[in-house]
């Protein structure tokens, strides 16, 4: 059974000038084409994967509805045309990243994507299931929490919590997004 927890950043607070409850409205219907169960089963694979200590979050057009760089619309080029863009936050996925995988150093890494598909190879299972999955591509990175700060805080870039899977033995299932 998939454990549930309230809202990270609450429905009150904006982001980018988006609930959490916006963001995630935006991510299902747009990307999982308004089915719960398949954005459920994406987190759950994600949250399976990574270590604990591991934040999963998505990124992008997916969660605003719209590209950053010219304002187009999701999927603007065609249906699967507009990624999905995971970011893993926290120390234990920089681990699967090869040395030219990083903007930043053990920091922040390039996405694993099909310009990069050599960067972290033990990532490549999961990248193409969960792009069978949703029928898109989707790209995979890691970063350390302080560039999820910057970017999320301080430049105000919308993201979707999708899991927090906490540090130490797991011995409960991670918690999801409600």
């Amino acid at each position: 059974m998939l454990s549930c927890m309230a809202d990270p950043a609450g429905d009150i607070e904006l982001q980018g000038g988006l609930s959490e409850e916006a963001k995630r409205d935006n991510v299902i219907r747009l990307a999982f084409g308004g089915r719960r169960d398949r954005f459920e089963t994406f987190c759950r694979l994600l949250a399976d994967f990574a270590p604990p200590g591991t934040t999963g979050i998505l990124r992008g057009s997916a969660v605003t509805g719209h590209r950053w760089k010219d304002e187009a619309p999701f999927d603007a080029d065609g249906p699967g045309t507009s990624d999905l863009d995971v970011t893993f936050v926290g120390d234990g996925c920089l681990q699967y990243f090869n040395a030219s995988g990083f903007f930043v150093p053990g920091v922040h890494s390039r996405p694993l994507s099909d310009e990069d598909p050599d960067i972290a190879p033990s990532l490549v299972p999961l990248r193409k299931q969960l792009m069978e999955m949703v029928k898109r591509p989707v790209n995979l990175q890691a970063s350390r929490d302080i560039v999820l700060s910057f970017r999320g805080e301080l430049l105000g870039q919308p993201y979707l919590t999708l899991f927090i899977k906490p540090e130490g033995v797991i011995l409960s299932e991670p918690t999801l997004p409600s």
